[in-house]
């Protein structure tokens, strides 16, 4: 389902899985095992629609990817939690919708920071779809290309984060069973989800994109606010 999802919106399939997770993992492994997944899904869909991907902004990404992994299993994020999901909330939001912003600059240039960003939040959050979207959204003129290279681009963090996590001495054997089980019916889901990605109007596509994003946004702001006691 969260394949699918992915595969025809760009986005939310991530944090659809993490929220089904929760219910059934222990915190300590809840973001390591997502990662598998996730890592799982992301080549999936990337194997299956290789002919779109943008490769030219594999390469930086995966140089900042690599760094933001490599920091953000070192050291403590030392702001408070509503105050980075604030951040993120509304740096989505603008960047979603105004998409000239989130072309400023070189490609490489911009890869290479989302991709550092992306992973080094990912190290925390894990489901960082949603600010790498607007970036791979603005450099893609068509659908399968955006969809393509953002699971490409996701793939990516996933393995640097998951590298990273090996490192740190994680160890997810005992559940290795059901994590291929789920890679296998992402992999299921891609492949549907593909073919209905090609049946969509590309205007379409580009609103839903936009208010999968915007939602996402919005739900993090109100993650925000509940930690700060607002809510």
């Amino acid at each position: 389902c969260a394949a699918f999802v992915t595969a025809v919106s760009g986005s939310a399939g991530g944090l659809l899985l993490l929220g089904t997770l929760a219910l059934v993992f222990p915190p300590t492994v809840l973001i390591p095992v997502h990662t598998v997944v996730m890592l799982g899904d992301s080549v999936s869909r990337a194997a299956i629609l290789w002919r779109h991907v943008l490769w030219a902004a594999q390469l930086p990404f995966f140089i900042g990817a690599a760094l933001g992994a490599l920091v953000g299993g070192q050291i403590f994020v030392t702001l408070p939690t509503a105050t980075l999901q604030v951040i993120l909330g509304i740096f989505i939001i603008v960047f979603t919708w105004m998409p000239k912003i989130a072309s400023t600059g070189s490609l490489r240039g911009r890869f290479s920071l989302i991709g550092f960003t992306a992973t080094f939040v990912g190290m925390f959050v894990s489901a960082v779809g949603a600010l790498v979207g607007p970036f791979v959204g603005a450099a893609c003129p068509d659908r399968r290309q955006l969809i393509s290279t953002f699971s490409a681009l996701m793939g990516l963090v996933h393995l640097c984060k998951l590298v990273a996590f090996g490192l740190l001495g994680v160890t997810l054997a005992p559940y290795l069973p059901l994590m291929a089980a789920m890679v296998a019916t992402a992999v299921i889901g891609n492949l549907i989800g593909s073919r209905v990605l090609n049946r969509i109007p590309e205007n379409a596509f580009r609103l839903i994109f936009r208010l999968v994003l915007t939602a996402l946004a919005l739900r993090i702001l109100w993650l925000a606010a509940r930690n700060a006691g607002i809510l």
